[in-house]
């Protein structure tokens, strides 16, 4: 049976920066676990008066009155080196027995590994060894996986290497995006990495080595990857708009250099030699479908340039019909 909160035992500094992180800092604190320190990434700029902005993990440590340190580098050696020396000082301050750390945003160097008692756990959001690295839910998707989940591990100084300690899957729905599938995944976290506290507190935890068989890797995403290239096979293209939902989104441009951002789209089998690819066959209320390497996609969401994202029938009501037209 978990412990009562009162009779939490374990000191857990934090470190994350996104929605997903917070959703976990939440858990642990609503566990019942002390946190002595939080980390997270520097304000930043947003919205349209780019006034500074705290991480959604700042605003829960906040509310909750958890100190809270943002370095711009933990690297004793680096650019930020002093503001790695204040970091490091607060870590060994807040004497916490382990470090969670969840979507940070940072490397930890292994000056910050080997600090608190118990290492540093590390939620990540993939079935490890599948898809290490900075983007595992956009390449699930796009890789059309049929499921993935989150891995809780013990961190060490490679990338997403470390011994996994508890794991649990998802399946991967059909019209799953990258939103949709992280919001699955960042409550699956925060339960779990309760789960894993409680097992760490109770001495239960079991690490077990990654398999050295299915290492892949998820790389960042870049805004380059938004062009849709018609000699893709349909399905590819279909996944890519769901993967790349909301940031960078997908787009293709007209053949007079206007560019059209996809809100939505789905592949559809086609006989062959229906035309080149970037052909649009047609253009209906219920799609646009163009030609691609192999099938047709289906475009059913999408935002002329300076517009709002729109179906295809609301486009239509405008009287731009694109049949005909070879998409870049």
């Amino acid at each position: 049976m978990p412990a009562s909160p009162s009779a939490r035992r374990l000191r857990v500094a934090f470190a994350g920066t996104p929605e997903f992180a917070a959703a976990a800092l939440r858990a642990i604190l609503s566990a019942g676990y002390t946190v002595p320190l939080v980390l997270t990434q520097p304000d930043r700029p947003a919205g349209r008066g780019m006034k500074l902005q705290s991480s959604p993990v700042k605003q829960v440590a906040s509310a909750a009155q958890v100190a809270v340190v943002q370095p711009q580098g933990l690297r004793l050696d680096g650019r930020y080196a002093e503001q790695a020396a204040q970091a490091h000082t607060a870590l060994r301050g807040a004497q916490a027995d382990v470090l969670v750390v969840a979507a940070y945003g940072l490397i930890l160097p292994t000056s910050v590994l080997t600090l608190p008692r118990l290492g540093c756990l590390n939620i990540h959001g993939s079935l490890l060894p599948r898809w290490r690295g900075a983007a595992p839910i956009q390449r699930a998707i796009e890789a059309g996986d049929a499921q993935t989940g989150i891995t809780l591990m013990q961190m060490d100084a490679g990338l997403d290497t470390g011994d996994m300690l508890l794991e649990q899957a998802l399946p991967i729905d059909a019209a799953d995006t990258a939103s949709t599938l992280h919001d699955k995944l960042a409550v699956l976290g925060a339960a779990l990495v309760v789960q894993g506290l409680d097992a760490l507190e109770r001495g239960e935890l079991r690490p077990r080595p990654q398999p050295e068989a299915g290492v892949t890797y998820a790389a960042k995403i870049s805004k380059d990857e938004s062009l849709l290239l018609w000699d893709l096979p349909a399905e590819r293209l279909a996944r890519r708009v769901r993967a790349f939902t909301p940031w960078p989104g997908t787009q293709f441009t007209l053949p007079d250099g206007g560019v059209v951002k996809v809100g939505a789209a789905e592949a559809l089998t086609a006989p062959l030699h229906v035309g080149p690819p970037g052909l649009v066959r047609q253009m209906t209320a219920q799609g646009l479908d163009v030609v691609c390497g192999s099938g047709v996609l289906r475009i059913t969401r999408l935002q002329k340039p300076g517009g709002t994202m729109q179906s295809v029938a609301q486009w239509l009501q405008g009287g731009a019909d694109l049949t005909g037209l070879t998409l870049g």
